[in-house]
């Protein structure tokens, strides 16, 4: 696990692995969450780039009889 230092501007630097590992672009959006005591950085992607992520999902399923 790598650790960051918070800026005096409440900046910090993501370590290189990570902007590698996830193929993070200067200017790209991050989302931010604050979940159980701790900081999520959530990465937003271009539709283009999620084309075919849910591929293979098992799509079947029995549906309620009062539904169409």
């Amino acid at each position: 696990m790598q650790s960051v230092t918070v800026s005096p501007k409440f900046q910090i630097v993501i370590p290189k692995t990570i902007r590698k590992a996830l193929q993070l672009r200067p200017g790209q959006k991050l989302r931010i969450v604050e979940y159980a005591g701790r900081i999520e950085l959530v990465p937003e992607r271009e539709i283009s780039e999620l084309r075919g992520f849910v591929k293979g999902i098992d799509t079947d399923f029995r549906r309620e009889e009062d539904r169409a």
